[in-house]
C-alpha cells in the first residue's frame, strides 16, 4: 500500500525542464533548417537595425509616422531575440532541453513584444487618421510628448497583460510529457501538458485576448473607416490616391502581424488534427515572418526611407 502511494506522489513530481523540437519525426534533417534560419535572423536584425539607423540619422524623418516606426522596430527586434536564438540552438547544435524558469521567461518576452506590436499598430492607425484628416496641423497634433506618452502606455499595458500568466504557470504541476510543440516557449502549448486543472489560465487568456487584441483590431477597423470617410470626401482623385498610399505600408504590416497569430491560434484550439509539420510551420512563420518583412515593406512603400537608403548606398559605392 505505502509503494503505491509512494509512486503515485512520484509520478506528480513537476517536470523542471521542458523538451523543444524541431521537425516532428525528422530530427536529423533539423540541421537544414537551421542555415536558412540563421541567414533570416540576420537579415531581419540587419533591417530593424537599418531602420532605427535611418529614422535617426536623418532630421527629416523626426515625425509621428516614424516615431511609431521605430517602436516597431524596436518591439520586432525583441522578438527576433527572444525566440530566434532558442531555434537555432534546437535547429543547429540539438540543444533541446530548457529549464521551466527559462521557458516561462522567455513566454512572457514573446507575448510582451507581440502585445506591444499590436498597440503599436493602432498607434500607427491613428497617426494615419490624423495626417490624412487634418495635414495641415498633423505635427501640432501629434508633438513628440504625447507620442512618448503613447509610446510608454504601449508598452506598459503589455508587461501588465503579460505579468500574471508566468505565475499561473508557474504554479502548475507538470508531472506528464514534458515535451513541447515548437522550437520555442508558448503559454498556450506549455499549459497543455499541465495536469491540473487550468481554467484559469484559459479563461485570463480569453479575457486578454478579447479586452486587448479584440479592441485593438476595433479600433483599427473604426480608424479605416474613417479613413476612408475622409478620403472619400477629397475631390482630386490625384489626392484622393496619394493619400490612400501612406496607408499601404501599414495595412500590410497590420496582415503581416494579425494573419500569423490568428492562425496559430485557431491551430491550437481546432487544429489538432492537423499534421504536426503543420503546427511547426505556423509556429515559425509566426515569431520570423513579422520582424523581417516590416522592415522591407516600409524600405519599398515608404519613398523617405526609401530615398535615404538609396542615398546611404550611393554615398559607400562612390567612396569605396
Amino acid at each position: 500500500m505505502m509503494s503505491s502511494i509512494t509512486s503515485f506522489n512520484e509520478s506528480l513530481v513537476s517536470h523542471q525542464t521542458f523538451v523543444l523540437i524541431g521537425i516532428p519525426g525528422m530530427q536529423e534533417k533539423n540541421s537544414w533548417v537551421a542555415f536558412p534560419l540563421f541567414v533570416l535572423y540576420t537579415l531581419t536584425l540587419l533591417g530593424n537595425f537599418t531602420i532605427l539607423y535611418v529614422i535617426k540619422i536623418d532630421p527629416s524623418l523626426h515625425e509621428p509616422m516614424y516615431f511609431f516606426l521605430s517602436m516597431l522596430a524596436c518591439s520586432d527586434l525583441g522578438l527576433c531575440i527572444s525566440t530566434l536564438p532558442t531555434m537555432l540552438g534546437v535547429y543547429w547544435f540539438d540543444s533541446r532541453e530548457i529549464p521551466l524558469n527559462a521557458c516561462i521567461s522567455q513566454m512572457f518576452f514573446i507575448h510582451s513584444f507581440q502585445w506591444a506590436e499590436s498597440g503599436i499598430l493602432v498607434a500607427m492607425a491613428f497617426d494615419r487618421f490624423i495626417a490624412i484628416r487634418d495635414p495641415l496641423r498633423y505635427r501640432s497634433r501629434l508633438p513628440n510628448t504625447l507620442i512618448a506618452k503613447i509610446g510608454i502606455a504601449v508598452f506598459s499595458r503589455s508587461f501588465c497583460i503579460c505579468f500574471p500568466p508566468p505565475f499561473l504557470l508557474s504554479k502548475l504541476p507538470f508531472c506528464r510529457s514534458n515535451v513541447l510543440s515548437h522550437s520555442y516557449c508558448l503559454h498556450q502549448d506549455a499549459m497543455k501538458l499541465a495536469c491540473a486543472d487550468t481554467r484559469v489560465n484559459v479563461l485570463y487568456g480569453l479575457i486578454a485576448i478579447i479586452s486587448t487584441l479584440g479592441l485593438d483590431v476595433f479600433i483599427i477597423l473604426v480608424s479605416y473607416v474613417l479613413i476612408l470617410k475622409t478620403v472619400l470626401s477629397i475631390a482630386s482623385r490625384k489626392e484622393c490616391l496619394k493619400a490612400l498610399n501612406t496607408c499601404v505600408a501599414h495595412i500590410a504590416a497590420i496582415l503581416i502581424f494579425y494573419v500569423p497569430m490568428i492562425g496559430i491560434s485557431m491551430a491550437h484550439r481546432f487544429g489538432r488534427h492537423l499534421s504536426p509539420i503543420i503546427h511547426m510551420l505556423m509556429a515559425n512563420i509566426f515569431v520570423t515572418v513579422p520582424p523581417l518583412l516590416n522592415p522591407v515593406v516600409y524600405s519599398v512603400k515608404t519613398q523617405q526611407i526609401r530615398q535615404r537608403l538609396c542615398n546611404i548606398f550611393q554615398f559607400r559605392k562612390s567612396r569605396g
